[in-house]
């Protein structure tokens, strides 16, 4: 768990310096000594964040929405996606000690009981325990590719929220662009200061969707490489739950074998000898 975190952290301060190395000379505080003397510096442009809001127009709120969800969902990702929630503490144990006991029925019962990954296969398994060990094994790789389908599923709104900002920022720059140029049909030749303002608008929704869209495919891949790992260590002490239990088939195998291949010999006497 701690492990994940500094991933996140990692990623977290990540965005952040992108964001700061991309952000303009003029929005970030100016560096070095002041000014020469004499020399007239000239003052750097700001960046009003209610304005670039307001210019955003609906559009941007849109964005702004997207982005509220995105939060919702790393939110809800980083507590659902775990190891303690999807391999609850002492379970493994609990249904080892049950399967060999011969407590089949209350061992699936408690795998029902557990709304986790781990108990969802662990119950597969135990479902299909009086066919033997072939078909609990088959039984639980199914269910193993279910639950991790079902995962992906999950996050697959983060991948979805990364493509959909930043089309809907270029959907709003495309329009902002169509306004600003639209200048030409009223004036013969409009000046460039009257253009730059209706293309910083447009501009606006770009900033807006790059902002949502890194942050949300650098979550999705995040919470993939978590959901890859974790059910992998999953399926692997589900494997290890039933280890006993197939290590008892095979050796009660070998001895009725070994049982049957002693009666044979006497089996085959004439009972007339």
């Amino acid at each position: 768990m701690t492990r994940d975190r500094s991933r996140m952290l990692l990623m977290i301060v990540a965005f952040i310096t992108i964001l700061w190395c991309g952000l303009p000379a003029g929005v970030r505080a100016a560096d070095g000594d002041g000014p020469a003397v004499g020399a007239e510096r000239p003052a750097a442009p700001t960046v009003d964040v209610r304005e670039m809001f307001k210019d955003g127009g609906a559009i941007g709120y849109i964005i702004v929405g997207l982005s509220l969800i995105m939060l919702a969902l790393v939110f809800e990702h980083l507590i659902t996606i775990r190891r303690g929630t999807l391999m609850p503490r002492g379970m493994a144990e609990d249904i080892q000690r049950l399967i060999l006991a011969g407590q089949f029925k209350i061992a699936e019962d408690r795998c029902q009981a557990s709304v986790s990954l781990l108990g969802y296969i662990l119950g597969a398994g135990l479902s299909e325990i009086e066919l033997g060990y072939s078909a609990v094994e088959k039984a639980m790789e199914d269910a193993t590719a279910e639950q991790s389908a079902r995962l992906m599923r999950k996050i697959e709104y983060l991948s979805m929220i990364s493509t959909v900002a930043p089309m809907l920022g270029l959907m709003g720059t495309v329009w902002g662009m169509i306004l600003a140029f639209m200048e030409f049909e009223r004036k013969a030749n409009p000046q460039v200061s009257e253009l730059a303002p209706g293309i910083y608008k447009a501009l606006v929704t770009t900033l807006f969707g790059l902002i949502v869209a890194i942050p949300a495919i650098s979550a999705f891949g995040f919470f993939r490489n978590r959901i890859d790992e974790l059910v992998a260590q999953t399926a692997l002490t589900a494997e290890q739950v039933f280890a006993e239990y197939k290590r008892s088939i095979l050796l009660r195998k070998r001895e009725e074998r070994r049982a049957h291949s002693t009666e044979t010999p006497a089996a085959k006497k004439d009972p007339r000898a």
